[in-house]
């Protein structure tokens, strides 16, 4: 059996394994399995994340005890991780990220882990076809991995990317605003990036963005929270006409782009 999984706290709301199990019962796969493992309360550093992932002398570490091939990553390690990895591709060190993590092991002891992110060309690919010519700039709500994966497809998109942040101060990678700068801004960049956790279940009835009556028939709202399928920021934003596209499809294509490293891993004989 190969075994893959799914890292980060909380994971009540993912839907990663349901996706890969109706993937590999429809595909037929029946060597293969997908199981979210929760990181405890007590890991909230990168020590403690090594710990519990890797291990240290006399402790096994939850890739060997589980011999997985691979492992997504999601809230809150996706910046944490990358330290702990023996090889990051150029684009997840470019966005500062990784959400999906191949690992190549040389006997059933020793492995090596190396991390991508399929956030972004996921991204990308889902809002290509709804871009209208006025897309030009956009506001990324959020500072963390997800963001930072969105502002880094738009800008290879050719679209100007603004990070909107409760703290503007703290260093990032993009020009940052707080959320009433945003508002303003809004009146004339026409596209925003939901890219914080805000609205997800079971926090429904929340919403990040604070003044629904700045939108218009002219902006996408793109939501990367994908539970609910409709957030509350994408149906105020349907009430006052704009675009909406919610994270369902990212979801499934940032999956599909994570089996297939791993896939490119076990063809190549590598991830045994």
């Amino acid at each position: 059996m190969k075994h893959y999984g799914l890292i980060g706290r909380p994971l009540g709301h993912s839907w990663s394994q349901a996706y890969f199990r109706e993937k590999f019962s429809k595909e037929g796969i029946t060597d293969a399995d997908y199981t979210p493992f929760e990181a405890p309360a007590n890991v909230q550093d990168a020590d403690s994340l090594r710990r519990w992932l890797k291990g240290t002398s006399g402790e096994g570490g939850l890739v060997r005890a589980h011999h997985l091939l691979g492992f997504n990553v999601t809230l809150p390690f996706k910046q944490t991780l990358m330290p702990l990895l023996d090889e990051v591709e150029e684009a997840a060190q470019r966005i500062g990220a990784v959400n999906t993590v191949c690992v190549y092991w040389q006997d059933e002891v020793h492995f090596t882990l190396r991390g991508f992110n399929t956030d972004a060309p996921a991204f990308a690919d889902t809002l290509r076809p709804r871009l209208q010519p006025w897309h030009t700039e956009a506001l990324v709500l959020g500072t963390g991995g997800a963001a930072r994966a969105v502002a880094y497809a738009l800008a290879e998109l050719g679209i100007r990317p603004t990070f909107v942040s409760r703290t503007p101060s703290r260093p990032q990678p993009w020009p940052t605003v707080d959320y009433s700068k945003a508002v303003e801004l809004a009146r004339s960049v026409f596209l925003l990036v939901n890219a914080t956790p805000v609205g997800t279940h079971p926090d429904e009835a929340s919403t990040p963005w604070p003044d629904v009556h700045t939108l218009s028939p002219r902006h996408l709202c793109y939501d990367v929270v994908y539970n609910p399928e409709e957030t509350r920021f994408l149906l105020q934003a349907e009430l006052c006409g704009a675009d909406t596209l919610g994270g369902r499809a990212m979801l499934h294509r940032q999956a599909e782009l994570s089996w297939q490293w791993w896939r490119s891993v076990d063809l190549a004989g590598e991830g045994r």
